[in-house]
């Protein structure tokens, strides 16, 4: 049985005008699933990962991480779980693929010949390595969410979040990511992905939770999901276009 990573209790965030962006949510997140995270814009799924990584306080509630609560985890947080931000361009740092991905592993402190070493495997595990001496800015949009997954890994990465991976690429963009998401998941690594875009990837998921309002709604297997789906939700059935689940993708095979 896989291990729990994330164990999040009764989570709330209330904002300073009274409203709710998370409401009571529990949720248990496993290593090695590939987990997609879906709702309709305001839902909180932006806000419940800035929870899981640190960086917003809760109102009331809890979040582990492998066991520990979260403010005692986070150096291991820092190291292990990384996020895509649907900007791309936010997270480039380096003037060359290479030294962005090493900015990472830089600041973690780690040696050089270990930074060297864990870049040229990223820049191969995303398929980058012949363009590891370009500028970053003249990469593709399906190319620069690869650089981002590529500085997670040269962390030592096992977890990456994906906010909203598809958004404005085109067809050679989104197969790009999608073949990242594989390769990751075949790799063992736990995967969150946060999009409305179903058709494009639930072919690849393992579980699928719909949020609404900062609520989980359903969470478990996606064909269940999709076959009771509530319209209020927001969230569109991607059958009506690829008939089964495992249609569901854009990768050609």
């Amino acid at each position: 049985m896989a291990r729990e990573l994330f164990s999040v209790h009764k989570l709330s965030k209330i904002f300073p005008n009274g409203n709710p962006g998370i409401l009571e949510l529990s949720l248990s997140i496993f290593e090695g699933e590939c987990l997609l995270i879906t709702g309709s814009n305001g839902s909180g799924k932006t806000l419940l990962m800035r929870m899981l990584l640190g960086l917003v306080e809760p109102t009331e509630g809890e979040i582990r991480f492998r066991g520990l609560p979260l403010h005692t985890a986070i150096d291991t947080l820092r190291r292990e779980v990384g996020m895509v931000f649907q900007d791309a361009d936010a997270q480039i740092i380096g003037e060359t693929l290479e030294e962005d991905i090493a900015f990472g592993p830089k600041n973690l402190g780690y040696p050089k010949d270990v930074i060297k070493t864990q870049v040229h495997t990223a820049l191969i595990a995303t398929g980058l390595l012949e363009k590891k001496d370009f500028p970053p800015r003249r990469l593709s949009g399906g190319e620069k969410r690869r650089l981002a997954v590529a500085g997670i890994l040269a962390m030592g990465g096992e977890v990456v979040i994906m906010d909203e991976p598809f958004a404005n690429l085109d067809w050679p963009g989104v197969v790009q990511v999608l073949e990242s998401i594989r390769h990751l998941k075949a790799a063992g690594k736990t995967l969150i992905l946060l999009t409305h875009e179903l058709e494009k990837v639930l072919a690849l998921v393992d579980r699928l939770v719909i949020l609404h309002k900062g609520m989980i709604r359903e969470a478990g297997a996606p064909e269940g999901i999709l076959d009771r789906l509530d319209p209020v939700y927001g969230v569109r059935d991607p059958r009506r276009t690829y008939t089964q689940v495992r249609d569901c993708t854009w990768l050609m095979e």
